[in-house]
């Protein structure tokens, strides 16, 4: 079953990245008193009761010539168009304007459903003037304040009221997708890849709104590739956006156990290969780089040297993901590909034994104490793992304000120095003694 994308729409700074923030749990779209300051459409993930769906936070929409507003337009065009439910977020205090008119008649011409959010409701002042966005013409409103987290349980509650709780796909089936930006080749690649001796491919592949769906079994493991390319919307074709090709990764990213990042050896890393591989990191899935169109470079073992300090140089954040270098093109080095995903994969699952994990964390503390601050030294007392995929491990100390990130990171390199965790992060949860 498909996760449900919710978008949240308006005219600038009736604030809609306050109420995204909200749901999502986490400080992510940028705030500010400035109208247009999310100009890009930002991505979250919000997990409530049994249910869990997308939520989209787009750029104003305004009908005045300013920067940036035909870009805001064909962003917000498409959440609209990828969404199952659009958020109308209105400012209570500002009251109705013409721009609210016009994300109005953007919405008409969309099915979705639509939920009124009228927003800024912290004050008896304003409780009239409600009824003036009836005029609006939609079935459902609910006054809010993200700010002051006023209404957001009920508009939650609203939101998952048609939703089915999310079921488990695919059990007892190792999950990766083929994400990157646009023409890198990654249709060419499941191609390939299904192609290969070692391959049955199953006769039920299933697709989605989303991604295609495609079974097949692998030295007599079970797998499903998810590609993210090759689909086609309704109507006008996006497919010169190039972040449009970000949505339909963030959810290729959720239902994946590993992704595997494609990136063009044609034309180098660019930017928007680093956010996608960032967003990977974000759901904390274990990763695959890779490094498609190989056979159009010469010189491939000097190359490869090149490549490998070109991406640890702008992958830092991923140093620990495994490189792979093939053309689906012509199938050379495709054979290294599924043993990578299935080593991280393994990797993301493995669990350490609490005694072991205990003694390589006492034995790095003890090689290097870290400095007192004020007087207070960082002291460890107990570490154990928590959970996986990604691995997870709780760290007791005396007082987590201690922690520099600096620290952090040399805990981490210890534990992977001890274990191979290869192309998965892990997480380090620091709690004070007694904490739960």
């Amino acid at each position: 079953m498909k996760k449900p994308v919710v978008a949240l729409l308006g005219r600038p700074n009736v604030g809609k990245s306050t109420i995204f923030n909200r749901l999502v749990g986490k400080k992510i779209s940028i705030i500010e008193d400035t109208p247009g300051i999310t100009r890009d459409r930002i991505y979250g993930n919000v997990e409530y009761k049994d249910y869990s769906f997308h939520l989209i936070d787009t750029g104003g929409i305004d009908l005045d010539n300013v920067a940036f507003n035909d870009e805001i337009k064909i962003q917000a065009e498409l959440a609209i168009e990828e969404a199952d439910i659009i958020i109308f977020v209105v400012d209570a205090k500002e009251g109705l304007t013409s721009n609210d008119f016009a994300v109005r008649d953007m919405l008409i011409k969309n099915h979705s459903k639509v939920i009124v959010a009228i927003n800024k409701c912290d004050s008896n002042k304003i409780k009239e003037t409600e009824y003036e966005f009836y005029e609006l013409g939609f079935d459902k409103y609910l006054k809010v304040s993200g700010e002051h987290n006023i209404g957001i349980y009920e508009l939650l509650e609203e939101i998952v009221s048609e939703f089915e709780p999310i079921e488990e796909e695919y059990k007892d089936t190792i999950k990766f997708s083929i994400i990157g930006r646009p023409n890198v080749g990654k249709s060419s690649l499941v191609n390939a890849l299904l192609n290969e001796d070692r391959v049955i491919v199953s006769d039920i592949a299933g697709t989605t709104r989303d991604a295609i769906d495609t079974p097949f079994t692998y030295h007599g493991k079970n797998f499903v590739v998810i590609d993210t390319a090759g689909m086609r919307k309704k109507g006008k074709i996006y497919e010169t956006v190039e972040r449009y090709s970000l949505l339909r990764s963030m959810k290729a990213i959720d239902r994946s156990d590993v992704c595997c990042i494609v990136i063009n050896a044609e034309e180098g890393i660019i930017e928007h290969d680093k956010h996608i591989a960032g967003y990977a990191l974000e759901a904390g899935k274990a990763v695959v780089i890779v490094v498609n169109k190989w056979d159009t470079i010469s010189n491939k073992d000097q190359e490869m040297r090149k490549w490998k300090k070109n991406i640890e140089a702008n992958f830092q954040f991923m140093s620990y993901a495994p490189i792979v270098f093939l053309s689906a093109k012509t199938h050379k080095r495709i054979h290294t590909l599924m043993p990578e995903i299935l080593k991280v994969y393994d990797n993301s699952k493995r669990e350490i034994k609490t005694s072991l994990l205990n003694e390589v964390i006492m034995d790095a503390y003890n090689l290097n104490i870290p400095p007192s601050y004020k007087g207070k030294r960082l002291k460890i007392y107990f570490s154990n793992q928590v959970r996986t995929n990604p691995p997870t491990f709780n760290i007791q100390v005396n007082n987590k304000g201690l922690i520099h990130f600096s620290y952090e990171r040399y805990l981490e390199n210890k534990i992977r120095e001890s274990f191979d965790f290869t192309g998965t992060p892990i997480i380090l949860q620091f709690k004070n003694k007694g904490e739960q």
